[in-house]
């Protein structure tokens, strides 16, 4: 894999570049919305939420902001991810390109504007007297598992949306369910034992807790926890390489 991304560079390059442009084309503020759709979704978060979800919970401006950070950049990198095959069609049916330059392209560009959301977020913690120690390195590893947990999230979609159009519609429907489901704006510290322990079934969830542990706990999780949201991004990425590879051919007849 990495001797063709190496073949293709340039084309690779070229993809990025245009899902950029693309994305902020006949935009006013242009990147600057990467930065501000995030922020302004918190804004209305917290305004709905604080008094109902917020009194008992220390930091809830960045409890929210861990939340909502990683929700939108799994929901966009999935949702770009998804269109990622149907959008380039014209392209890898007239020339023989490996298909998933295409979702690469994609997820860095939804990276790109994590970072950027990602720099707002530790302005944010510093305003909210967020004392930030030596183990905020460690966020690496959820950042790299989630990127990596978006790209086999997006080969599956992709492969999926080509034979089924519908799963564009169930797949919003499902978000809005995962939202609800991955305590982005309130704690499960009062649920029994057994329910917060189904609430470790949701790999998103695992993503949100581990933000929040680093940031506003200064704890380190548990070597488990780590082994458990690595389990969900393999099974994640190998479903999704398999079924690249199974339907490599018959994507050419179905866009």
């Amino acid at each position: 894999m990495i001797e063709k991304l190496k073949k293709y560079q340039f084309l690779f390059e070229e993809l990025v570049q245009r899902d950029f442009k693309r994305k902020y084309k006949r935009t006013v503020l242009g990147m600057v919305w990467s930065v501000l759709s995030p922020l302004l979704t918190l804004l209305v978060m917290r305004l709905v939420f604080t008094h109902f979800f917020g009194s008992g919970i220390d930091h809830y401006t960045t409890y929210l902001f861990c939340g909502n950070l990683v929700f939108a950049y799994f929901s966009e990198a999935s949702g770009q991810g998804m269109s990622s095959l149907m959008d380039n069609a014209g392209i890898f049916t007239k020339v023989n390109v490996p298909k998933y330059l295409f979702l690469l392209s994609k997820n860095v560009q939804t990276l790109i504007n994590f970072g950027l959301t990602l720099a707002a977020f530790f302005v944010f913690c510093i305003l909210d007297q967020i004392t930030f120690t030596w183990k905020l390195i460690c966020l690496l590893y959820p950042i790299v598992c989630l990127m990596l947990f978006n790209i086999g999230t997006g080969l599956i979609l992709s492969a999926l949306f080509v034979f089924f159009r519908d799963i564009e519609y169930l797949w919003s429907v499902f978000l809005q369910l995962l939202m609800y489901m991955s305590a982005i704006f309130y704690s499960i510290d009062t649920y029994s034992q057994t329910v917060r322990n189904l609430f470790l079934l949701n790999p998103l969830y695992l993503f949100i807790r581990y933000f929040r542990k680093i940031v506003i706990e200064a704890t380190i999780p548990t070597i488990w926890f780590h082994l458990l949201m690595l389990a969900d991004v393999l099974i994640v990425l190998v479903i999704g390489c398999v079924m690249y590879k199974k339907n490599n051919t018959k994507f050419l007849y179905y866009v």
